[in-house]
């Protein structure tokens, strides 16, 4: 194994500028930005800044989500119809003398976008990526002892860059990171398991320490560094440790509890630097122990054993919070995926977050991690591949470094539908990207999700990718398959089903293909799509077709459905007023949409009873019911307590259907299994709205300042029943340490800021998002609307 050669120089210096014991600090670096929203040429990098026109806030921040939609915006609909332009932030920072001598970095993990930073006027760099984690060295820089002025210009005024909503500024979070002059590097913990048995695991361990810049240390004949790892299990004992000088080690780890999607049990590995008895740095990295093999005729086996992916395709923004990263807003994403069955996430199509992988470790999501959605040729007009040929080396590397030792990673994607796909030697430039992924991390296979399925296609060619991934494309399937015989395949992105949530069209066996093609534009009166899975885009499917044939199709490895929320921006198949995507399966709101259920009812095993629509309609009115069951033989269907008759699914349905004509009162439905009621849903006809209902889905939350409660908003009648057409205007209010985050409806077309205290409710439902202060104490939640009661509900922030 080899050796670091200059461990043994470090000795005394280490001693004299270090106090005894101290180690590796990290400092949340989000609190008190300046902030001021400006496109003049002024340049606010300065020490010395007349401050007094600027905001005061917190990062992560978003200043484009703060506005009101607009067509006007030069992002167009396609981005999300909100404004960008150039942002300044800044902050001031002192450091204790006493620690001078230790090395001083920030973190960003990421900033919308093209950002150049600043410490005390002096420039460390630009970074045009918006979505890539980056690094500056601020030691060189800093005066110890006194106050210090971080500056930050972020530009993202050159419009239209992205064929979705970006969000604008430091959208993500931000730390300083303090260290002793000798220290593991940043990424520099490489874990893998390359052996695994039920009586032990071999956990190997790469460690890269920081580069020492020639002449920097006098050398010295004392000691030498130690690296010590030490593996603590979920409970936090100590289960293995090793110790040595070298820079790869393999640990034996006894009796290895495997991490799976249903147990994704996680393992850390506390590692430690020693140099003459004393220990001058130590982090900690979680992993978890699992093989997995990507198979051309079985698909994907995870510990032996075959899984189906069941994914979906997310982008990065959290709806009426943009794309300012929250740990709790991504956390109850995941969790009402999880709760649908999904086991997949694709990041699409950018490098996601720390925190979104994190999550996906604990709650056991099958990750697709991708780099880029375009290489050196355009898909907007100011978009990355303006940087790429300078940048891709660095921004991959980046990303695999940062994200190659969580176990919910479980392949690389180099890109999304990349233009070089149709160029005789686009395979030039996938083979360099391919190298750079196998160089850091041989461990994961590499993909690229190709819209392209021909033999012709240049990334298909031997040796560049270890999986075929194939966009739609669902009728060449078989073919694909029997070219690349020898190759796993992936459907890297399916569906683009089209619906919004409580809207119907009937008959519901009548499929909308929206827009006809792809390049001709499309618009109706009623800028919505229907619920019941029949509409969709020419080059997709229905949500039903898709999964009928890859859940009996044992070579196809899963799926990652385009997409799992509804997202901002791409509101495909109309133009404005639309202004966010029809595609989720959940909507921008966080509110399921029909078809969720049809997924619940085949990938849980949970007992599932799903009947829609609602029940207010025209007297005589022809009304299709749909009902997703699972775990039952039959359902019947009673309206007013009269029969309607029994429904079985036959061959491959995936849902039961009667035509009624509408009259008031009382729609039931009952599942049985061998006779016996299993579940009973009822759905009533309406009244007149009454009063306001607000449900939280935490009602107690953590005083960080960063925790957030969800409050659904409905409209009741007099019997307690949702009207489930109200469209009322809400207006709300907070009492205590709280305030309002954002508001949402999950109404594609609402062009009203996701900022204001006030939403109309779309379809019978709107959402007010709540975010506690520091302060301890109780948030009063008001929720009031012209003629009806007002609802009210507190949320304990402790």
């Amino acid at each position: 194994m080899k050796r670091f050669g200059w461990f043994s120089i470090l000795v005394l210096l280490l001693s004299a500028c270090a106090p005894k014991n101290q180690v590796r600090q990290v400092v949340d670096f989000t609190e008190d930005w300046k902030f001021i929203l400006s496109d003049t040429l002024a340049d606010y990098s300065a020490v010395d800044l007349d401050l007094s026109g600027w905001r005061t806030l917190d990062v992560p921040h978003d200043w484009s989500i703060e506005s009101d939609f607009s067509a006007d915006c030069p992002a167009t609909p396609g981005g999300g119809a909100l404004p960008g332009g150039v942002g300044w932030y800044r902050k001031m920072f002192t450091l204790d003398k006493s620690q001078e001598g230790k090395k001083i970095y920030i973190d960003f993990d990421g900033v919308y976008q093209c950002s150049e930073v600043w410490i005390n006027g002096q420039s460390l760099g630009f970074r045009p990526n918006g979505y890539i984690s980056f690094r500056y060295d601020l030691t060189p820089h800093v005066e110890w002892g006194k106050e210090n002025v971080i500056a930050v210009r972020v530009d993202n005024s050159k419009q239209p860059n992205s064929r979705w909503y970006s969000g604008s500024g430091i959208y993500r979070n931000v730390r300083l990171e303090m260290t002793n002059p000798v220290h593991v590097d940043l990424w520099g913990i490489y874990v893998t398991t390359p052996e695994i048995n039920e009586k032990e695991a071999v956990v190997r361990v790469q460690t890269a320490l920081n580069d020492l810049k020639e002449g920097e240390w006098v050398p010295l004949l004392a000691g030498a560094v130690k690296i010590r790892h030490i593996i603590r299990d979920a409970s936090g004992k100590t289960v293995a440790r090793m110790e040595t000088g070298d820079e790869t080690q393999d640990v034996r780890l006894p009796s290895p509890k495997l991490w799976s999607i249903d147990r994704p049990y996680l393992y850390t590995l506390a590692t430690e630097l020693e140099i003459d008895g004393r220990v001058v740095d130590n982090t900690e990295t979680r992993f978890g122990v699992r093989s997995f093999e990507f198979d051309a005729e079985r698909g994907f086996i995870l510990n032996g054993k075959p899984v189906k992916i069941n994914g979906v395709c997310n982008h990065h923004d959290l709806g009426c919070l943009g794309s300012a990263i929250h740990h709790r807003a991504i956390e109850r994403q995941l969790q009402i995926l999880k709760a649908m069955g999904c086991n997949g996430i694709r990041c699409s199509h950018n490098p996601p977050s720390p925190e979104l992988l994190d999550l996906c470790d604990e709650m056991g999501f099958i990750v697709m991690d991708e780099a880029f959605d375009m290489w050196a040729v355009s898909k907007t007009k100011f978009d990355y591949s303006r940087y790429f040929s300078e940048w891709y080396e660095k921004d991959l590397t980046d990303l695999v470094l940062r994200d190659r030792n969580h176990p919910s990673v479980f392949m690389w994607s180099i890109g999304n539908e990349i233009m070089e796909q149709w160029r005789p030697q686009g395979d030039s430039l996938a083979v360099l990207l391919s190298n750079i992924v196998r160089r850091l991390d041989p461990t994961r296979p590499i993909v690229s999700a190709c819209n392209e399925p021909s033999l012709s296609n240049p990334f298909f060619r031997p040796g560049i990718l270890d999986l075929v991934g194939l966009n739609y494309h669902l009728s060449d399937y078989e073919k694909v398959h029997a070219e690349f015989a020898d190759r796993p395949f992936i459907a890297s992105e399916t569906v683009s089903g089209l619906a919004s949530r409580g809207f119907y069209q009937m008959p519901s066996d009548s499929i909308r293909i929206w827009p006809p093609r792809w390049d001709v534009p499309f618009t109706q009166a009623v800028q919505q799509c229907s619920a019941y899975d029949n509409c969709h885009v020419p080059w997709g499917c229905t949500q039903e077709e898709s999964w009928k044939y890859i859940k009996k199709t044992d070579f196809v490895a899963g799926q990652y459905i385009w997409t799992g929320f509804d997202y901002l921006g791409e509101p495909t198949p109309y133009g404005w007023p639309s202004r966010s995507s029809y595609f989720g399966i959940v909507d921008l709101a966080g509110f399921p949409k029909d078809i969720y259920y049809m997924y619940q009812s085949e990938w849980t095993d949970r007992d599932v009873l799903h009947v829609f629509p609602h029940w207010n309609w025209q007297a005589g009115e022809s009304v299709d019911i749909w009902a997703y069951y699972n775990r039952a033989d039959e359902v019947e269907l009673f309206l007013n307590d009269r029969s309607l008759g029994v429904r079985k699914k036959e061959n491959d349905d995936l849902h039961v259907s009667w035509r009624v004509p509408f009259e008031p009162g009382t729609i039931k439905a009952v599942s049985r299994r061998a006779g016996k009621e299993i579940l009973v849903r009822e759905i009533k006809t309406a009244g007149e709205p009454v009063s306001i209902r607000l449900t939280a889905d935490r009602n107690e939350i953590r005083a960080t300042g960063k925790d957030l409660s969800y409050i659904t908003v409905e409209v009741l009648d007099q019997d307690g029943n949702v009207v489930p057409m109200a469209n009322h205007l809400i207006r709300f209010s907070v009492k205590g340490p709280g305030d309002i985050a954002g508001t949402d409806n999950g109404d594609p077309t609402d062009s009203r800021s996701l900022k204001k205290p006030e939403r109309n409710l779309f379809n019978g439902k709107c959402l007010v998002v709540v975010q506690g202060k520091k302060t301890p104490g109780v948030i009063q939640v008001t929720a009031s609307s012209d003629g009806l009661r007002n609802g009210i509900t507190v949320v304990r922030n402790q």
